[in-house]
């Protein structure tokens, strides 16, 4: 005879004739606090996981805030972008420090009494959950000094530095350097050079001429005549006799100083009106390869084929570094003894706002 399934369930619950349905309940009591728990921890992991996130976000906004900005000024931005990125319960900025080098760290930590759903029949109603981050930002370029060495070839050219400050979107002119060939003759050929910088306090360009190099060929009696005393006559690979002479301005002066410390990106760009091709630019993974860099006069090697250049790395801080241009004139890869254009580049480094030399640590 078929009995129905509800039936004998209320049987089982009616029946006196044993202790199972006591048992049963007890049985119950602790899995339904052990699933209830389970549901508060796993939604508990949740929100730590989406704490951290939100926390590691807002520290690493506020470490590329203006060096003079006030603590205050930082917790206040360090709460909002904890907030802005989902992040619950209360942000706090434990510490921030510039140190003499330039080197920023800052720590912050996060916390939250979570509401709690089953285990409140163990009568606890909220949970801490608490998260920390740290970060340290390195010294980044600031400012860089060129200083022309030698430039030679037919061809006329213009190398001009580019930079697109925070929040802008076009690159400026910073700096050039414009060579003019002086028709000497020689199989080499050499010319003038001029080094100016260019500053924009909101109006026009101002152009500010820092260095002038001329070189002169001839014979080496002619030219200890009529270079200035102290000279240094060279020989190049044709044989050809030079001299070249620096001008600086002031007379003091170290070069092309220029301010780079507001610059999200720079650039190098060389503009060779006779040359194939005609741009020549650091940032191009075409045309890149016309470029070195290295630690000596004689230590260049070329860009390889495909990359580009961050000018912001290949500045060394506070030493010299060598870079030099091969024009066009040339097939590449090629040694350095043929590129043309020839600079020293020096760099200051400090605390900068650009955010890519920045790492979290915790």
């Amino acid at each position: 005879m078929f009995v129905h399934p509800f039936r004998s369930a209320i049987r089982f619950f009616r029946s006196t004739s044993g202790s199972l349905v006591p048992v049963f309940i007890m049985a119950l009591i602790p899995l339904a606090l052990a699933v209830g728990f389970s549901v508060d921890y796993t939604s508990a992991v949740q929100t730590r996981g989406n704490m951290q996130n939100a926390l590691d976000a807002a520290i690493l906004s506020i470490i590329t805030m203006p060096s003079g900005t006030s603590n205050g000024d930082r917790q206040t931005a360090l709460e909002q972008a904890f907030a802005a990125n989902g992040g619950q319960g209360t942000a706090k900025l434990d510490s921030f420090d510039i140190a003499a080098n330039g080197t920023a760290t800052a720590r912050a930590s996060a916390s939250y009494p979570m509401p709690t759903n089953f285990m409140q029949i163990a009568r606890i109603d909220t949970v801490p959950v608490a998260v920390g981050a740290a970060v340290r930002k390195r010294p980044a370029l600031v400012q860089t000094t060129f200083k022309v060495t030698k430039v030679s070839g037919y061809w006329n050219k213009t190398m001009t530095l580019y930079g697109t400050k925070f929040g802008a979107t076009d690159a400026k002119p910073l700096m050039t350097i414009t060579y003019t060939y002086d028709k000497t003759g020689d199989p080499k050929g050499y010319g003038t050079t001029i080094v100016d910088t260019i500053t924009n306090s909101g109006g026009a360009d101002i152009t500010t001429t820092v260095q002038k190099q001329v070189c002169v060929v001839g014979k080496t009696k002619d030219l200890q005549k009529t270079l200035p005393a102290g000279t240094a006559i060279q020989t190049d690979s044709s044989g050809t006799k030079y001299g070249c002479v620096d001008t600086m301005y002031p007379a003091n002066g170290a070069g092309a100083v220029v301010d780079v410390s507001q610059m999200s990106s720079l650039y190098l760009q060389m503009d060779v009106p006779s040359g194939s091709p005609k741009i020549l630019k650091s940032n191009d993974p075409a045309t890149s390869n016309r470029l070195y860099i290295g630690t000596s006069p004689t230590d260049m090697p070329e860009i390889a084929t495909g990359k580009t250049v961050d000018i912001f790395t290949a500045v060394p801080c506070g030493q010299p570094g060598y870079q030099a241009w091969e024009d066009g004139g040339n097939t590449v890869p090629a040694p350095v003894s043929n590129a043309d254009f020839f600079y020293t580049v020096t760099g200051k480094c400090d605390f900068n706002q650009r955010p890519s030399d920045t790492v979290l640590t915790q």
